[in-house]
């Protein structure tokens, strides 16, 4: 499993985790019942504490992404496609915000930018 960190970024270490295992899952790179690295090792390999990548499996599991077993580890769950959904939305919206930030700045009408999305989109 491949998870970069950044300690540049404003986000926490432990949710730079989980939202790269999420979107592993969503993906569908990591599949149903596949096994995660136990706490231990992720943090060995990271290089970060156990307390963190416990946090960020905490959240995964919190989240319905992972269910974790004492003595066997931690594995991914059957996803409901109404969370796949949720997820998606929540991300779509975030990187709507940015573009409508950038548009704004830009000095783009919402008219460009609705065609602009359009465009992207194929025309739909």
């Amino acid at each position: 499993m491949n998870i970069n960190i950044s300690n540049a970024s404003g986000e926490p270490i432990y949710l730079q985790i989980a939202n790269q295992i999420k979107t592993l899952i969503l993906e569908g790179k990591l599949k149903e019942g596949e096994a995660l690295p136990s706490m231990r090792i992720l943090a060995t390999e990271l290089r970060i504490s156990f307390m963190t990548t416990k946090r960020a499996y905490e959240e995964l599991e919190r989240d319905g992404f992972i269910e974790s077993y004492t003595g066997k580890g931690s594995f991914v769950k059957a996803q409901n496609l109404e969370l796949y959904r949720e997820e998606q939305i929540k991300r779509i919206e975030s990187l709507l915000m940015e573009a409508g930030d950038t548009a704004r700045k830009a000095g783009v009408s919402m008219e460009e930018l609705h065609e602009l999305l359009d465009l992207v989109n194929g025309g739909e």
